[in-house]
């Protein structure tokens, strides 16, 4: 098998300063590093244990079934925080079926990002 050191998810905006806009100033993702100069410069966020890098530029959004899951430890803060930002909200909080509280919000070029919280008594906290 191999041994990833790291890793992190590519995205070519469309718009490259809306995008950097969005997960830099609306969702307040703090970057990790930048890379490059003018309109299409790369910049790396933190995403929890990964990284979301925001650079070049492409002709078409990124494929509909391109999704981010996005774990917070409190969705409904979240979604006051983010409202209060200008970020529209897709859809407010829910308590899914499978136990997850889950929102849903979208990047300028339509790419959804689900915002997860996992409540205490979910399996995925613990070891059955």
């Amino acid at each position: 098998m191999v041994h990833v050191l790291s890793s992190r998810t590519l995205l070519r905006p469309t718009d490259p300063e809306c995008s950097r806009a969005f997960y830099g100033e609306r969702l307040g993702l703090p970057v990790y590093r930048e890379f490059g100069t003018g309109p299409e410069r790369g910049t790396v966020y933190f995403l929890g244990g990964g990284f979301l890098e925001v650079s070049g530029r492409a002709e078409r959004p990124p494929a509909p079934g391109l999704q981010l899951w996005l774990q917070v430890a409190d969705a409904a803060a979240a979604h006051e925080e983010l409202a209060a930002r200008g970020v529209a909200i897709a859809r407010p909080p829910v308590r899914e079926p499978w136990g997850l509280i889950e929102m849903w919000i979208e990047d300028p070029d339509g790419v959804r990002i689900v915002i997860v919280e996992i409540p205490a008594d979910h399996p995925l906290r613990y070891r059955p």
